[in-house]
């Protein structure tokens, strides 16, 4: 199960967002989603369990807990939803 974590003190590193879930289960992967133009962390990130009974029990013992000053969102990610074309720099020129 991929599961979303939000609101993250912008110091927290991959690893340590995968210690923060490794007590619940095993930890297939874990990520902190960066900007593309600073490097630095966007304060949300995933983690990927392989047993989705140990996902629900994390999302349940995690979601709304304090890590760093900052109190989590964890919650099952939604697919991504497809982006239109709108935006900065989109339109192709002929």
């Amino acid at each position: 199960m991929n599961i979303y974590v939000g609101n993250m003190n912008f110091s927290f590193s991959d690893q340590e967002l995968s210690n923060l879930f490794t007590p619940y289960g095993e930890v297939s992967s874990a990520k902190i989603i960066l900007d593309r133009e600073s490097g630095r962390s966007k304060g949300f990130g995933f983690v990927e369990m392989q047993n989705d009974e140990d996902a629900l029990k994390a999302i349940d013992a995690l979601h709304e807990t304090e890590v760093s000053g900052r109190k989590l969102i964890v919650n099952q990610a939604r697919p991504q939803e497809n982006r239109s074309g709108g935006g900065f720099g989109s339109s192709r020129r002929s």
